[in-house]
């Protein structure tokens, strides 16, 4: 049912923040029960596709790949004692989609957005807004790539890995050598180079994957303490 409704947005070729047709208007075009359309409504709204407004009315929403974050939180969470694995395998994703993309931005980066990405580094290592700041460099990234799902799903991956980070490490997702990572990776933006932007990038990502090490180390040095008490 919730794939007819899209055909519906389709065929009125509604776009993003369009009122979509009312629910006795599905009922009748669809002939279904009001329950139907409700359960219908609910699922799209899970996917993304629409926006519900209370007193409002439900609208097509804007694109976006968000709704898949909470299901790869989920799934790293229940990962159980592989919990640590399934978080390096999102960093995994991660790093593919960010050292393909950066090449494409080299020499692309202008003075004021240096700036900016350079004031985000340091603004990684101070102890309060790091992950805000972290975000926002990734962002201001990507607002420069020809394809704006790229952006998308770097923004999507980010959030699931710290969202799960926060719930299964102790340890946090900024090492000593965050601030200089980041800076590297804009300082071989701006010098125009491809190749030295994805070694920056491939830096930056084995820092992370230290970090998980030493969130492992501290997870069967716990277990240790359990088993030696019992």
């Amino acid at each position: 049912m919730a794939q007819q409704i899209v055909e519906i947005i389709r065929e009125l070729r509604l776009t993003s923040g369009d009122s979509m047709p009312t629910e006795l208007e599905l009922i009748e075009r669809l002939n279904v029960s009001r329950n139907t359309v409700r359960e219908a409504i609910r699922e799209l709204r899970a996917w993304g596709i629409v926006d519900i407004r209370h007193g409002h009315g439900t609208f097509v929403a804007s694109p976006s790949l968000q709704a898949l974050a909470p299901s790869l939180v989920f799934r790293t969470l229940v990962a159980g004692p592989s919990g640590l694995d399934a978080l390096e395998n999102l960093a995994k994703v991660r790093e593919m989609l960010e050292t393909s993309a950066i090449a494409e931005l080299a020499g692309r980066i202008g003075s004021d957005d240096l700036d900016q990405l350079l004031d985000l580094s340091e603004r990684i290592g101070r102890s309060d807004g790091s992950a805000e700041a972290d975000r926002e460099f990734h962002r201001v990234l990507y607002s420069h790539l020809s394809n704006p799902l790229v952006g998308q799903l770097v923004d999507v991956f980010w959030d699931a890995y710290h969202d799960a980070h926060d719930q299964l490490a102790e340890t946090s997702p900024y090492g000593s050598g965050s601030v200089e990572a980041h800076r590297r990776i804009a300082l071989a933006l701006s010098n125009g180079s491809a190749e030295e932007a994805q070694e920056a990038m491939q830096v930056h990502f084995q820092g992370i994957y230290e970090r998980i090490e030493l969130a492992r180390s501290a997870q069967a040095g716990g277990r240790t303490q359990k088993q030696i008490a019992s």
